[in-house]
Protein backbone atom coordinates (compact mmCIF):
# COMPACT_ATOMS: atom_id res chain seq x y z
CA UNK A 1 0.00 0.00 0.00
CA UNK A 2 1.30 3.46 -1.16
CA UNK A 3 0.93 6.03 1.18
CA UNK A 4 2.46 9.40 1.60
CA UNK A 5 3.58 10.09 4.99
CA UNK A 6 4.24 13.58 6.22
CA UNK A 7 7.81 14.26 7.98
CA UNK A 8 7.78 16.55 10.93
CA UNK A 9 10.72 18.80 11.65
CA UNK A 10 11.64 21.24 14.81
CA UNK A 11 9.46 23.74 13.84
CA UNK A 12 6.55 21.35 13.25
CA UNK A 13 6.50 20.21 16.99
CA UNK A 14 5.94 22.12 20.65
CA UNK A 15 7.90 20.54 22.74
CA UNK A 16 6.69 22.52 26.22
CA UNK A 17 4.26 20.12 27.02
CA UNK A 18 6.95 18.33 28.62
CA UNK A 19 7.40 20.89 31.22
CA UNK A 20 6.78 19.89 34.62
CA UNK A 21 6.46 16.47 33.60
CA UNK A 22 8.55 13.50 34.85
CA UNK A 23 9.95 10.70 32.40
CA UNK A 24 10.48 7.26 34.08
CA UNK A 25 12.45 4.90 31.73
CA UNK A 26 12.64 1.87 32.66
CA UNK A 27 15.17 -0.06 32.07
CA UNK A 28 18.86 0.73 31.27
CA UNK A 29 20.19 -1.01 27.83
CA UNK A 30 21.18 0.15 24.76
CA UNK A 31 18.41 2.18 24.24
CA UNK A 32 17.21 3.38 27.96
CA UNK A 33 20.85 4.80 28.48
CA UNK A 34 20.77 6.70 25.05
CA UNK A 35 17.14 7.75 25.20
CA UNK A 36 17.36 8.77 28.92
CA UNK A 37 20.26 11.07 28.94
CA UNK A 38 19.49 12.51 25.41
CA UNK A 39 16.11 13.64 27.19
CA UNK A 40 17.55 14.93 30.19
CA UNK A 41 20.08 16.80 27.97
CA UNK A 42 17.09 18.51 26.87
CA UNK A 43 15.94 19.65 30.29
CA UNK A 44 13.86 16.84 30.82
CA UNK A 45 13.10 15.65 34.18
CA UNK A 46 14.45 11.91 33.81
CA UNK A 47 14.22 8.83 36.45
CA UNK A 48 15.36 5.71 35.56
CA UNK A 49 14.20 2.23 37.24
CA UNK A 50 15.88 -0.86 36.60
CA UNK A 51 15.29 -4.27 37.41
CA UNK A 52 18.26 -5.71 39.23
CA UNK A 53 18.94 -3.27 42.64
CA UNK A 54 21.99 -3.84 42.71
CA UNK A 55 22.89 -4.88 39.12
CA UNK A 56 24.66 -3.49 36.00
CA UNK A 57 22.12 -1.26 34.86
CA UNK A 58 22.15 0.68 38.01
CA UNK A 59 25.41 0.73 38.33
CA UNK A 60 25.56 2.07 34.80
CA UNK A 61 22.98 4.54 35.10
CA UNK A 62 24.72 6.07 38.59
CA UNK A 63 27.64 6.52 36.59
CA UNK A 64 25.98 8.54 34.16
CA UNK A 65 24.88 10.30 36.88
CA UNK A 66 21.14 8.87 37.46
CA UNK A 67 19.52 7.69 40.56
CA UNK A 68 17.70 5.02 39.58
CA UNK A 69 15.42 3.35 41.53
CA UNK A 70 13.28 0.15 41.64
CA UNK A 71 10.83 -0.36 38.64
CA UNK A 72 7.88 -0.02 40.91
CA UNK A 73 9.01 3.42 42.43
CA UNK A 74 9.80 4.73 39.07
CA UNK A 75 6.44 3.90 37.89
CA UNK A 76 5.07 5.80 40.52
CA UNK A 77 6.31 8.56 39.86
CA UNK A 78 6.48 8.83 36.17
CA UNK A 79 4.23 11.02 34.45
CA UNK A 80 5.25 8.90 31.65
CA UNK A 81 6.65 5.21 31.71
CA UNK A 82 8.70 4.97 29.11
CA UNK A 83 8.98 1.07 28.96
CA UNK A 84 12.06 0.05 27.38
CA UNK A 85 12.95 -3.65 28.79
CA UNK A 86 13.66 -6.49 26.38
CA UNK A 87 10.25 -7.64 24.69
CA UNK A 88 10.45 -11.06 25.79
CA UNK A 89 10.24 -9.62 29.89
CA UNK A 90 7.93 -6.60 29.60
CA UNK A 91 4.30 -8.33 30.14
CA UNK A 92 5.34 -10.20 33.25
CA UNK A 93 7.07 -6.85 35.00
CA UNK A 94 4.13 -4.73 33.41
CA UNK A 95 2.07 -6.94 35.94
CA UNK A 96 3.94 -7.12 38.73
CA UNK A 97 5.52 -3.88 38.98
CA UNK A 98 3.69 -0.98 36.51
CA UNK A 99 0.34 -1.67 35.99
CA UNK A 100 -0.77 -1.12 39.38
CA UNK A 101 0.44 2.44 39.21
CA UNK A 102 -1.12 2.96 35.45
CA UNK A 103 -3.96 5.68 36.85
CA UNK A 104 -6.22 7.98 34.54
CA UNK A 105 -3.65 10.73 32.92
CA UNK A 106 -0.63 8.99 33.16
CA UNK A 107 1.12 7.88 29.90
CA UNK A 108 2.52 4.52 28.82
CA UNK A 109 5.46 4.54 26.57
CA UNK A 110 6.86 2.41 23.78
CA UNK A 111 9.51 2.24 21.71
CA UNK A 112 8.68 -0.97 19.74
CA UNK A 113 5.34 -1.80 19.58
CA UNK A 114 5.09 -5.92 20.13
CA UNK A 115 3.76 -6.32 23.44
CA UNK A 116 1.00 -3.62 22.46
CA UNK A 117 0.06 -5.18 18.82
CA UNK A 118 -0.05 -8.83 20.02
CA UNK A 119 -1.59 -7.98 23.08
CA UNK A 120 0.30 -9.06 25.35
CA UNK A 121 0.25 -5.81 27.75
CA UNK A 122 -3.39 -4.64 27.55
CA UNK A 123 -2.96 -1.16 29.19
CA UNK A 124 -6.00 0.48 31.13
CA UNK A 125 -8.35 2.31 28.63
CA UNK A 126 -7.97 5.45 30.93
CA UNK A 127 -4.08 5.86 30.43
CA UNK A 128 -2.82 7.41 26.87
CA UNK A 129 -0.59 4.48 25.31
CA UNK A 130 1.98 6.39 22.48
CA UNK A 131 5.19 4.85 20.84
CA UNK A 132 8.32 6.77 20.06
CA UNK A 133 10.64 4.61 18.23
CA UNK A 134 14.20 5.61 16.56
CA UNK A 135 15.31 3.91 13.51
CA UNK A 136 18.73 3.58 15.00
CA UNK A 137 20.38 1.59 17.54
CA UNK A 138 20.97 3.93 20.72
CA UNK A 139 24.92 4.08 20.47
CA UNK A 140 23.73 6.27 17.14
CA UNK A 141 20.93 7.77 18.59
CA UNK A 142 23.61 8.93 21.34
CA UNK A 143 26.51 10.16 18.84
CA UNK A 144 24.03 11.78 16.73
CA UNK A 145 22.67 13.93 19.65
CA UNK A 146 26.01 14.82 20.63
CA UNK A 147 27.03 16.21 17.17
CA UNK A 148 23.79 18.31 17.25
CA UNK A 149 21.86 16.14 14.95
CA UNK A 150 19.52 13.58 15.42
CA UNK A 151 18.30 9.66 13.96
CA UNK A 152 15.25 9.92 12.58
CA UNK A 153 11.93 8.41 14.60
CA UNK A 154 8.34 7.07 14.20
CA UNK A 155 5.75 7.93 16.77
CA UNK A 156 2.48 6.26 16.84
CA UNK A 157 -0.70 6.68 19.36
CA UNK A 158 -2.79 3.58 20.31
CA UNK A 159 -5.24 5.76 22.80
CA UNK A 160 -5.78 9.63 23.53
CA UNK A 161 -7.91 9.48 26.31
CA UNK A 162 -6.48 12.95 27.48
CA UNK A 163 -6.24 14.22 23.66
CA UNK A 164 -2.92 15.05 24.42
CA UNK A 165 -0.74 11.71 23.34
CA UNK A 166 0.35 12.81 20.18
CA UNK A 167 1.95 15.96 21.15
CA UNK A 168 3.83 14.39 23.85
CA UNK A 169 5.21 11.50 21.82
CA UNK A 170 5.89 14.23 19.08
CA UNK A 171 7.81 16.04 22.05
CA UNK A 172 9.17 13.27 23.46
CA UNK A 173 11.20 12.48 20.07
CA UNK A 174 11.87 16.22 19.67
CA UNK A 175 13.82 16.25 22.75
CA UNK A 176 15.80 13.61 21.81
CA UNK A 177 16.56 15.02 18.29
CA UNK A 178 14.78 12.93 16.11
CA UNK A 179 13.09 16.12 14.36
CA UNK A 180 15.85 17.33 13.15
CA UNK A 181 16.05 14.08 10.67
CA UNK A 182 13.10 13.76 10.80
CA UNK A 183 9.98 11.93 12.12
CA UNK A 184 6.69 9.66 10.38
CA UNK A 185 3.39 9.43 11.98
CA UNK A 186 2.76 5.43 11.85
CA UNK A 187 0.31 3.07 13.54
CA UNK A 188 1.79 -0.22 16.33
CA UNK A 189 1.05 -2.74 13.69
CA UNK A 190 2.56 -0.80 11.17
CA UNK A 191 5.96 -0.10 13.24
CA UNK A 192 5.83 -3.87 15.02
CA UNK A 193 5.03 -5.50 11.30
CA UNK A 194 7.96 -3.95 9.58
CA UNK A 195 10.41 -3.78 11.79
CA UNK A 196 9.93 -7.93 12.57
CA UNK A 197 10.17 -8.14 8.95
CA UNK A 198 13.12 -6.09 8.06
CA UNK A 199 15.00 -8.00 10.85
CA UNK A 200 13.96 -10.96 9.95
CA UNK A 201 14.31 -10.83 5.54
CA UNK A 202 16.45 -8.51 5.23
CA UNK A 203 18.81 -6.67 7.58
CA UNK A 204 19.90 -9.51 9.85
CA UNK A 205 18.33 -12.94 8.94
CA UNK A 206 18.73 -12.22 5.31
CA UNK A 207 21.75 -10.90 5.46
CA UNK A 208 23.29 -13.18 7.50
CA UNK A 209 22.71 -16.10 5.32
CA UNK A 210 23.28 -14.46 1.90
CA UNK A 211 26.95 -13.73 3.48
CA UNK A 212 27.13 -16.85 5.52
CA UNK A 213 26.36 -18.92 1.96
CA UNK A 214 28.82 -16.88 -0.53
CA UNK A 215 31.58 -17.67 2.51
CA UNK A 216 31.08 -21.20 2.17
CA UNK A 217 30.73 -21.53 -1.87
CA UNK A 218 33.99 -19.94 -2.26
CA UNK A 219 35.63 -22.01 0.28
CA UNK A 220 34.14 -25.07 -0.62
CA UNK A 221 35.66 -24.45 -3.72
CA UNK A 222 39.20 -23.74 -2.70
CA UNK A 223 39.52 -20.57 -1.93
CA UNK A 224 41.03 -19.15 1.31
CA UNK A 225 38.58 -18.72 4.09
CA UNK A 226 40.49 -15.22 4.56
CA UNK A 227 39.98 -13.77 0.70
CA UNK A 228 36.37 -15.01 1.13
CA UNK A 229 35.97 -13.07 4.45
CA UNK A 230 37.02 -10.31 2.62
CA UNK A 231 34.88 -10.53 -0.49
CA UNK A 232 31.29 -11.82 1.29
CA UNK A 233 31.90 -10.01 4.69
CA UNK A 234 34.40 -7.31 5.19
CA UNK A 235 33.28 -5.50 2.11
CA UNK A 236 29.45 -5.80 3.03
CA UNK A 237 29.85 -2.42 5.08
CA UNK A 238 31.51 -0.66 1.95
CA UNK A 239 28.25 -1.22 -0.37
CA UNK A 240 25.67 -0.72 2.10
CA UNK A 241 27.54 2.18 3.16
CA UNK A 242 27.34 3.74 -0.74
CA UNK A 243 23.68 2.86 -0.45
CA UNK A 244 22.92 4.86 2.72
CA UNK A 245 25.03 8.00 1.16
CA UNK A 246 23.30 7.96 -2.37
CA UNK A 247 21.06 5.02 -2.25
CA UNK A 248 21.34 2.08 -5.35
CA UNK A 249 21.95 3.94 -8.12
CA UNK A 250 24.64 5.99 -6.96
CA UNK A 251 26.38 3.25 -5.64
CA UNK A 252 26.04 1.30 -9.46
CA UNK A 253 27.61 4.58 -10.90
CA UNK A 254 30.85 4.43 -8.14
CA UNK A 255 31.64 0.93 -8.54
CA UNK A 256 33.13 -0.72 -11.90
CA UNK A 257 31.33 -1.12 -15.06
CA UNK A 258 32.50 -4.68 -14.90
CA UNK A 259 31.12 -5.00 -11.21
CA UNK A 260 27.56 -3.24 -11.98
CA UNK A 261 27.47 -5.45 -14.88
CA UNK A 262 27.46 -8.88 -13.00
CA UNK A 263 25.06 -7.13 -10.26
CA UNK A 264 22.23 -6.43 -12.66
CA UNK A 265 23.02 -9.82 -14.91
CA UNK A 266 23.32 -12.66 -11.84
CA UNK A 267 21.61 -10.44 -9.16
CA UNK A 268 18.37 -11.13 -9.37
CA UNK A 269 19.04 -14.99 -10.13
CA UNK A 270 20.60 -15.49 -6.76
CA UNK A 271 17.29 -13.60 -5.20
CA UNK A 272 14.95 -14.14 -7.05
CA UNK A 273 11.02 -14.79 -7.48
CA UNK A 274 11.20 -17.43 -4.88
CA UNK A 275 12.93 -15.96 -2.60
CA UNK A 276 10.20 -12.98 -2.54
CA UNK A 277 7.57 -15.52 -2.28
CA UNK A 278 9.01 -16.45 1.14
CA UNK A 279 9.31 -13.14 2.11
CA UNK A 280 5.44 -12.76 1.63
CA UNK A 281 4.93 -15.91 3.55
CA UNK A 282 7.51 -14.76 6.42
CA UNK A 283 5.44 -11.04 6.58
CA UNK A 284 1.87 -13.10 6.55
CA UNK A 285 3.20 -14.90 10.04
CA UNK A 286 4.15 -12.10 11.49
CA UNK A 287 1.00 -10.06 10.50
CA UNK A 288 -0.99 -13.13 12.07
CA UNK A 289 0.89 -13.27 15.35
CA UNK A 290 2.46 -16.35 14.19
CA UNK A 291 5.83 -15.34 14.96
CA UNK A 292 5.18 -14.05 18.38
CA UNK A 293 3.57 -16.57 19.62
CA UNK A 294 6.66 -18.86 18.51
CA UNK A 295 9.34 -16.18 19.80
CA UNK A 296 7.20 -16.11 23.18
CA UNK A 297 6.97 -20.41 23.50
CA UNK A 298 10.83 -20.25 23.00
CA UNK A 299 11.21 -17.72 25.40
CA UNK A 300 9.25 -19.55 28.15
CA UNK A 301 11.62 -22.67 27.09
CA UNK A 302 14.15 -21.11 28.06
CA UNK A 303 15.61 -19.64 24.54
CA UNK A 304 17.04 -22.89 23.87
CA UNK A 305 17.32 -22.50 20.18
CA UNK A 306 18.57 -19.26 20.48
CA UNK A 307 21.34 -20.40 22.41
CA UNK A 308 22.14 -23.48 19.60
CA UNK A 309 21.74 -21.04 17.29
CA UNK A 310 24.64 -18.75 19.24
CA UNK A 311 26.80 -21.32 19.54
CA UNK A 312 26.39 -22.75 16.28
CA UNK A 313 27.50 -19.59 14.40
CA UNK A 314 30.09 -19.15 16.73
CA UNK A 315 32.24 -22.32 15.90
CA UNK A 316 31.31 -21.26 12.13
CA UNK A 317 34.68 -20.68 9.82
CA UNK A 318 33.06 -17.64 9.17
CA UNK A 319 33.71 -16.04 12.77
CA UNK A 320 37.10 -17.75 13.74
CA UNK A 321 38.29 -16.18 10.28
CA UNK A 322 36.47 -13.09 10.71
CA UNK A 323 38.15 -12.69 14.33
CA UNK A 324 41.25 -13.15 12.47
CA UNK A 325 40.78 -10.23 10.19
CA UNK A 326 38.97 -7.98 12.72
CA UNK A 327 42.10 -8.11 14.91
CA UNK A 328 44.34 -7.33 12.49
CA UNK A 329 42.46 -3.94 11.97
CA UNK A 330 42.27 -3.69 15.26
CA UNK A 331 45.75 -3.48 15.97
CA UNK A 332 46.17 -1.01 13.26
CA UNK A 333 43.94 1.48 14.81
CA UNK A 334 46.06 1.03 18.20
Amino acid sequence: MNMNMNVLHDEDVDDSILMGKTIAVIGYGAQGDAQANCLRDSGVNVIIGVRDMPGRSRDKARSDGFDPVPIAEAAEKGDIVHLLLPDEVQPDIYTREIEPYMKPGKVLSFSHGFNICFKRIVPPEDVDVIMVAPKAPGTEERRAYLEGFGVPGLVSVKQNPSGQAREIALAMAKAMHWTKAGILDCTFEQETYEDLFGEQCVLCGGLVELMKNGFEVLVEAGYPPEMAYFECVHEMKLIVDLIWQGGIKQMAEVISNTAEYGMWSTGKKIIGPEVKDKMKEALKRIEAGDFAEDWVAEHKRGIPFLKASREEIGKHQIETVGEEIRRLFSDKKE
